[in-house]
């Protein structure tokens, strides 16, 4: 799932009083609001609004999402501690939970899985009195139980646990330069896992303040297989979370092509090149970078907009030998800046069309 950054999405500083994340907020829902705002992505954005309001507005869910730490970006792919897997947050709604949220119960997976045990009626009042410290199987161990409807001691489970899944599953953005390398690339990983000083209890805990949960950065180096394809998984063993017994699980980084220069297609590779009007119908030459280094293509006169053109071997690596292909796709683009005389031309050209 993806990381929310709850203070970005109302647009205040992390240290921002109570009173200034009332402000934005009552602004950016009077903004965002769908019965005065049509546009598509109205209706998302005012849930976003909502959902950082009820976080950031109270106490108690303010220093547990605090706790995650502020190496996070939005968006990013963010993993919650062992025991989230399998839980349902599809009926947060019941307990009363949702009269006190600005926008109702539509919460995200994000907020399920950090506040799901503010969802169950424990917490459901937002002014509690002295603070209350909290289990983290409160929170997290609702996959993880048999005692569920149907399950009790002599159920289907037993009454014992399910085992934890320790393994984490997470995207991994290359590019066509990473793809081209044959040294390990660095990645930045952001977690957030158990306190393992507290078993998760939290209370007066120092490593966690409390939460039950501490975020952890670490750096990987990971070695992208040749020929790798998008959606496929490399494994990094024991790279996973870690339960209290000090067993690790596997890290499984899932493929994806991230490129602003290429579009990746398998071993080929798609470039856009942009050219002049003048160089579109008289032809030209043109320097280029490509993977292989720099090198010289000819664009023959009369070029449409659109026009690809195949360059062979210059492409990526294929799984044992060789190169895949290099196409060449031709934008034709106006100049920024045209001068007078440019333009007589253009005029004396639209004559005689």
């Amino acid at each position: 799932m993806e990381y929310k950054d709850y203070y970005k999405i109302l647009g205040v500083e992390r240290d921002a009083t109570e009173a200034k994340i009332k402000s934005a907020y009552r602004k950016l829902a009077r903004q965002y609001h769908p019965d005065v705002n049509k546009s598509p992505d109205a209706v998302n954005k005012f849930k976003d609004i909502n959902e950082a309001y009820e976080v950031l507005s109270d106490r108690e869910k303010k220093s547990r999402y605090d706790s995650l730490g502020a190496n996070w970006q939005q968006g990013a792919n963010f993993t919650p501690p062992p025991g989230f897997e399998g839980f349902n947050f599809n009926n947060f709604n019941q307990g009363g939970f949702s009269q006190g949220f600005a926008g109702g119960g539509d919460f995200s997976d994000f907020f399920s899985s950090i506040f799901g045990d503010f969802m169950g009626g424990g917490r459901s009042q937002r002014s509690s009195g002295a603070r209350q410290s909290f289990s983290y199987d409160d929170l997290f161990g609702g996959a993880q139980r048999a005692s569920q409807s149907g399950c009790g001691s002599g159920g289907c489970c037993g009454g014992h646990k399910q085992e934890e899944n320790l393994d984490i599953t997470q995207d991994l953005n290359i590019t066509a330069k990473d793809l081209m390398s044959d040294k390990p690339i660095s990645v930045k990983m952001n977690t957030v896992e158990k306190c393992l000083k507290c078993s998760g209890v939290g209370s007066s805990c120092s490593d966690c303040g409390g939460t039950g949960i501490v975020s952890k950065s670490r750096n990987l180096t990971v070695k992208i297989p040749r020929g790798v394809k998008e959606g496929q998984k490399i494994r990094l063993k024991g790279e996973g979370k870690v339960d209290n017994y000090g067993r690790k699980g596997d890290l499984y980084f899932t493929i994806k092509f991230k490129d602003s220069e290429y579009l990746i297609d398998g071993e080929d590779v798609t470039k856009t090149v942009e050219i002049t009007p003048a160089e579109a119908v008289l032809g030209c030459k043109k320097d280029i970078q490509t993977l292989h280094g720099i090198i010289g293509i000819k664009i023959p006169p009369e070029t449409r907009n659109g026009k690809t053109l195949r360059l062979k071997e210059l492409g990526l690596p294929k799984k044992t030998t060789g190169f895949g292909n290099l196409n060449v796709k031709i934008a034709i683009n106006i100049p920024m800046s045209i001068s007078e005389k440019q333009k007589d031309l253009y005029k004396q050209i639209l004559e005689l069309e």
